[in-house]
């Protein structure tokens, strides 16, 4: 009896643990295979059919469908490049500009995934809309509050993410291709 109770303990111990792990893997992002640039991050894999299971049950989780690797890669920050978590009600610049591809877009969104509520219903910007320096770099201000050129508003939210998505690109396509790839830095300041 006393062995029976005991094994029944330890399996219920074991369980817990390995549920514990599991949900903690599929809510942090804990996919294999990333492909990190400064505060940028990446997962190439996930859109194929090597996709690690990991991987495979957050995008049955979530219900987003990654961009194939033929098609693109799509980096994601949720820091700035001191490593600072991004803040709403802070000013979050990105300057420079990014690796080669026919066309990009950058959104921002909440610690939940959705797009950020706002007042002008802009969520990001395109590769193509972009306004540039006449050295083909550019600026993007991430803020709260109205600014001219490209101005990307927060809504005031307490957390964020920046997705970068790049299409027809090499960046991601080879095993860790890209580590030099020029990506846009990530500074934060202007907080009330």
């Amino acid at each position: 009896m006393r062995l029976l109770i005991g094994s029944l303990f330890y399996f219920a111990i074991a369980t817990l643990v390995g549920l514990g792990a599991t949900y903690v893997a599929l809510t942090r992002g804990a996919a294999f295979g990333a492909l990190t640039i400064g505060a940028w991050t990446a997962w190439p894999k996930t859109g194929t059919s090597g996709a690690d299971p990991y991987a495979r049950a957050t995008i049955a989780r979530t219900g987003q469908l990654p961009i194939g690797l033929g098609d693109g890669v799509s980096f994601s920050a949720q820091r700035d490049d001191a490593g600072r978590f991004f803040d709403g009600r802070c000013e979050t610049i990105l300057s420079g500009i990014t690796p080669p591809a026919r066309f990009w877009t950058i959104t921002l969104y909440n610690a939940e995934g959705q797009l950020v509520a706002n007042s002008v219903n802009r969520y990001g910007f395109t590769s193509q809309e972009i306004i540039r320096r006449t050295d083909g770099s550019f600026e993007i201000l991430v803020a709260p509050r109205a600014s001219t050129g490209n101005w990307l508003p927060t809504g005031g939210v307490d957390r964020y993410v920046l997705v970068l998505r790049l299409y027809d690109t090499a960046v991601g396509v080879a095993t860790r291709a890209g580590r030099e790839a020029p990506m846009p830095s990530i500074k934060m300041g202007g907080c009330p």
